[in-house]
């Protein structure tokens, strides 16, 4: 007992100091903008400073690597994304400073670190044990897909962590609802009523706070969006299954005509004015791109929309504008990486790479290589992929609602991309569904640990007329036996655990751009295609 009680507070922490220092440490290196750092972290401080994203004049990357930040014009610039993670990404630049590296890079740091404890508390939570928590958090704090999109300035950590941030505010809701909904039903029953559809709850506090997440992640991208419509549709069907097991006769059309209303107005309008504040700064300005685009000679609506102030005109046709761009992105790009190759890892994105000579930046062999590849912990990843191909057949199976919301999260983060084959996409987008990959990954692992409420074997069914000393026996017979199939599995978990450290130390030099030399580098390229 006490042994389980120092677990219970030092392996959480210990897990969190670990994803501390994996994406804390040396924060700063490359000193250079990377990948797409130079539009986020450039139009961060534009915005930080205008109250929109500006242009910069030509070389700004390297004036801006030297220190030389306040360069941007009054000229709004043209870009896709809301702005809300590009006021983060300023958060730290504000702080300390925009000609500090790291600063750049901190707010992300941070968030990846939070990650790990918020998919920790959703772990205990979904498998009520502190041990698989424990894993999940240990998994995603050395994996090196979240490592390096905690370690560089750019948008989709944010989306993972608040659509994140939602799916748990989903995992509350389940519990409350549930509860509410029976004692509900009680007290109607226990007064002689007989209600066929059930009540309408215009009180949920979780389905709200899902709703700001959810809004939160779609005004980092709108790819959160995937996550609001996703978890509409299973807040429904949870309720409708919710309603059929407490056996209201018309469950379905209760669910469907009479709560989903009001779970729509709790759960939608929040997300859309979460997505709108993010706006404030473009709209409080002047100099925003397409602000004045209504006021333009011949440009304002006319007809029954005509009465629309020009500001929402323009904000409407900045919209437009920004969903033609995504649906017909399709420059080639030597690091697109195609959806369906995603979960095989085939086409891991190089964030940043320098080749160096004898001498050069302190290089001790003949040729060196410093570099930031944005591949996952290949054990991890592999393993957590056949895991979830795992959980798509017990679930069917079984029907087991903890493998349904898990598999929920994959399918609001992945399947959506399945329809843009043709689109310029990025294996690193891959973050925003990870967290429910390692739940996965999780899930499998408590099975063979037998960890925990939900991987408690069932005693063995014996005929009631059994003799006692035959009932005992065949008890302990089974007590040995799951003894022996523990012990195996905890031996095949702890190998696992410690061979996916060796990987993830293996590959941290090209995770955080450490020199190396370049046969080192070699040893690193697993597959042809990730050169």
């Amino acid at each position: 007992m006490l042994a389980s009680r120092w677990f219970r507070i030092v392996g959480p922490l210990a897990v969190v100091l670990l994803a501390a220092v994996l994406r804390l440490w040396n924060l700063g290196n490359p000193h250079s903008l990377v990948f797409d750092e130079t539009f986020y972290v450039k139009d961060a401080w534009s915005l930080w400073n205008n109250g929109y994203e500006s242009t910069w004049p030509e070389g700004a990357d390297t004036r801006f690597n030297a220190g030389d930040t306040n360069i941007f014009t009054d000229e709004g610039s043209f870009v896709v994304h809301p702005p809300l993670g590009k006021w983060l990404i300023a958060l730290g630049m504000a702080a300390f400073g925009a000609d500090q590296t790291w600063a750049w890079r901190i707010v992300t740091a941070l968030i990846g670190i939070l990650a790990v404890v918020l998919l920790m508390v959703i772990a205990k939570k979904l498998f009520g044990s502190t041990l698989l928590a424990t894993i999940a958090g240990f998994l995603m704090a050395i994996d090196g897909n979240a490592i390096v999109m905690s370690r560089v300035a750019i948008l989709d950590n944010s989306v993972m962590f608040f659509a994140l941030l939602g799916f748990g505010a989903v995992l509350m809701d389940r519990d409350w609802h549930e509860k509410r909904l029976t004692a509900w039903l009680a007290a109607r029953r226990a007064a002689g009523e007989h209600p066929s559809w059930g009540p309408m709850f215009w009180w949920r506090p979780w389905v709200i706070a899902a709703g700001l997440a959810f809004g939160l992640a779609s005004s980092v991208k709108w790819s959160g969006f995937y996550f609001l419509a996703a978890f509409g549709v299973y807040l429904v069907v949870v309720d409708a299954l919710a309603r059929r097991r407490a056996g209201v006769p018309f469950w379905l059309s209760a669910a469907v005509l009479k709560q989903a209303p009001a779970t729509f107005v709790l759960f939608v309008p929040v997300a859309a004015v979460t997505l709108l504040v993010s706006w404030t700064g473009w709209f409080v300005t002047q100099g925003g791109f397409y602000r004045q685009y209504a006021a333009s000679a011949g440009s304002a609506w006319t007809g029954p929309f005509a009465w629309v102030p020009h500001v929402w005109q323009s904000f409407w046709h900045y919209q437009v504008a920004i969903y033609q761009y995504h649906v017909g992105l399709s420059t080639p790009h030597p690091y697109q990486a195609n959806p369906l190759t995603w979960l095989l890892m085939t086409r891991p994105t190089s964030m940043f790479y320098e080749g160096t000579t004898l001498g050069q930046n302190g290089c001790a062999s003949a040729s060196c290589s410093q570099a930031i590849l944005g591949v996952a912990n290949p054990l991890i990843w592999w393993a957590a992929t056949a895991a979830i191909l795992y959980l798509v057949y017990r679930f069917a199976r079984y029907r087991q609602w903890q493998v349904g919301l898990i598999l929920m999260g994959m399918v609001a983060g992945y399947l959506p991309w399945l329809a843009y084959l043709g689109r310029t996409v990025f294996e690193f987008y891959t973050i925003v569904f990870e967290p429910y990959l390692l739940l996965g990954l999780t899930f499998v692992l408590g099975m063979l640990l037998r960890e925990g409420p939900l991987f408690l074997p069932a005693s063995p069914a014996l005929p009631a007329d059994m003799p006692a000393d035959l009932r005992a026996a065949l008890h302990d017979e089974s007590d040995r036996a799951e003894a022996s199939r523990r012990t195996v599995g905890i031996r095949i978990v702890a190998i696992f655990l410690a061979v996916a450290l060796l990987v993830s130390a293996f590959f941290y030099p090209l995770w955080a751009g450490i020199q190396v030399p370049l046969w080192f580098w070699q040893m690193h390229m697993w597959l042809p295609s990730w050169v």
